[in-house]
């Protein structure tokens, strides 16, 4: 016999088709149909899958009140309002090089004594050091010895004068005599020469003409008003003519040699006022003009150098100190700011966390613009009066970033 039976269960189907006998078909059908109930009861007993969880916003950052109070945010509005960038470059003082002198001797001698000392101050004219030299001896005497040689041929060329009036002379000889008192008038005018060109001032040739005596005295003068801020020399020391003796500087006025980087080109201009601030007096703002801008970059550094022309009445500033150069550029009077630390840089660039309703902060990224003090201006990217995280902005970052961390398969 051929039996076919057909056991249908939801989600289950069993097909029984066999030639067998009828008894065993009934007792198999009855089993299999058993366990066609505990296979199907087994598959619809299975637990659930869990849903997947709702995706979350990107750049969005939500906080319970408990977690804003554990990370103390401060949230503060976007302004608008006047603006002016601010550039700061580092520089060095130096004394004004148009109002330096490093003062030498013209000719070589030995130091009989010096006047004055390291960080005195000088009037144009005065004393420094006195030389006592062998060589400006010679010169002198060759001067006086031109001088008495002049004399004698100007004595001769009269007496030959009256014997030619006198037809006691012939002309070649009156001419003669002339010629030999114009030699020495030039010999004398050309010794003369010399001593002036080894600084020997009028009044002690005045006086060589009026005395006759030789001192060999080379006085070293200062050159103007200022400050003596270097001296080498000893006394009893020889001196040469190459060796800096004194250096006097004017320091009324100082020059602050910045360097600016190459980004930064644009901001500088000559003529332009400035704001200074030296290491030395933190708290004290001084006022100077640009008064050179350099025409090539450096290769290594690629910044350029910048002259700075700074009033000094107190000698406050002075040489080889640290400073900073403060320039200013065009005001804009519309320009919107948040603080320096609302701004954080991320994966997408610089970003402000923006508050929003329900404790929900967005993380949105802005172009900025120029810093000033605390504050820095924003190009693109919010609205005047949104709310944005100043303090407390780098724990909204930290959160934000282990967020999509957590969230990745």
């Amino acid at each position: 016999m051929r039996a076919r039976i057909i056991v249908d269960i939801p989600r289950c189907k069993v097909l029984v088709s066999q030639r067998i006998h009828p008894l065993f078909v009934l007792v198999f059908g009855i089993g299999a149909m058993a366990a066609g109930l505990i296979a199907c009861g087994n598959k619809s007993e299975e637990p659930p899958k869990k849903p997947a969880p709702v995706p979350v916003q990107s750049g969005f950052l939500r906080l319970s009140p408990e977690e804003r109070s554990r990370i103390k945010l401060e949230v503060v509005p976007v302004r608008s309002g006047m603006y002016r960038a601010v550039r700061e470059f580092p520089a060095t003082i130096q004394a004004n090089q148009n109002e330096l002198a490093e003062v030498t001797s013209l000719i070589r001698g030995r130091v009989v004594k010096v006047h004055v000392d390291v960080g005195q101050d000088v009037k144009k004219g005065a004393l420094l050091a006195m030389l006592h030299s062998v060589d400006l001896g010679v010169v002198e005497g060759d001067y006086l010895k031109a001088g008495a040689r002049l004399h004698e041929a100007e004595k001769a060329h009269a007496r030959a004068m009256e014997l030619y009036d006198n037809k006691a002379m012939s002309l070649a000889e009156l001419q003669r005599r002339e010629a030999a008192m114009k030699t020495v008038r030039a010999e004398l005018r050309q010794t003369k020469n010399r001593l002036e060109l080894l600084g020997v001032p009028r009044e002690e040739i005045d006086r060589l003409d009026l005395e006759l005596t030789i001192k060999a005295d080379v006085p070293i003068r200062a050159p103007f008003d200022g400050r003596v801020i270097m001296r080498n020399l000893t006394r009893g020391e020889v001196v040469e003519t190459d060796q800096k003796l004194f250096t006097v500087a004017d320091l009324s006025n100082v020059w602050v040699i910045a360097n600016v980087p190459e980004k930064d080109v644009a901001f500088i201009k000559t003529d332009q006022a400035v704001e200074m601030a030296a290491a030395s007096y933190p708290h004290a703002v001084f006022n100077g003009t640009i008064t050179y801008v350099g025409d090539v970059l450096d290769p290594e550094t690629r910044a350029m150098r910048v002259r700075v022309t700074a009033p000094n009445p107190d000698r406050l500033l002075k040489p080889e100190m640290f400073a900073v150069v403060r320039v200013y550029a065009a005001p804009d009077p519309a320009v919107l700011t948040v603080p320096l630390a609302a701004i954080q840089t991320g994966l997408a660039g610089q970003v402000v966390f923006v508050e929003h309703a329900d404790g929900e902060f967005e993380a949105r990224p802005v172009r900025i613009g120029g810093e000033y003090d605390n504050l820095v201006a924003i190009l693109e990217g919010v609205q005047e009066g949104e709310r944005v995280v100043a303090q407390g902005s780098f724990a909204l970052k930290s959160e934000l970033e282990q967020d999509k961390i957590e969230a990745t398969p």
